[in-house]
């Protein structure tokens, strides 16, 4: 009788050794998979986002000083116009240029989704009106009619 007892209590540790590593284990995939998605959201994502951010203010800066530019060229009656290149995309996404006027000021709003930059174009805001849009695919143009568009 007291080899039934003694083989009933290996059998039973047995069994608790197994139901302790799958719990173990578990928790341990449970705990894995949270890691990875909050180590993108912190160690990816971010330093990314940060990324388009000063990106995305070197081009509007990049914009404004070829409007300014081409403001000071610009002739009484005529037309002048430019073209440039600005990066394709940002991090890996494109964006999108809007140039408008906010109240007095006049902008250049460069965004991709819930990430964007404003810069303003010194000096020129209240005498010329600077509008329009691109992206940054392929070649971009400036131009200036006297005239007026």
């Amino acid at each position: 009788m007291m080899r039934l007892c003694i083989t009933e209590s290996m059998n039973e540790e047995g069994v608790t050794r197994l139901m302790e590593y799958i719990i173990i284990t578990g928790v341990l995939l449970l705990l894995m998979i949270v890691m990875m998605f909050s180590v993108n959201a912190s160690l990816m994502e971010g330093p990314a986002d940060k990324l388009r951010y000063h990106a995305f203010v070197d081009i509007g800066n990049g914009i404004s000083t070829r409007i300014v530019d081409l403001y000071v060229i610009s002739p009484d009656n005529g037309t002048i116009a430019t073209k440039f290149d600005i990066p394709d995309d940002v991090a890996g996404r494109g964006y999108f240029v809007d140039a408008a006027l906010e109240g007095a000021d006049q902008v250049i709003q460069v965004q991709a989704g819930d990430i964007q930059s404003k810069i303003a174009i010194a000096g020129i805001g209240a005498t010329k009106g600077v509008t329009g849009s691109t992206t940054g695919a392929g070649w971009n143009m400036i131009q200036y009619d006297s005239k007026g568009f």
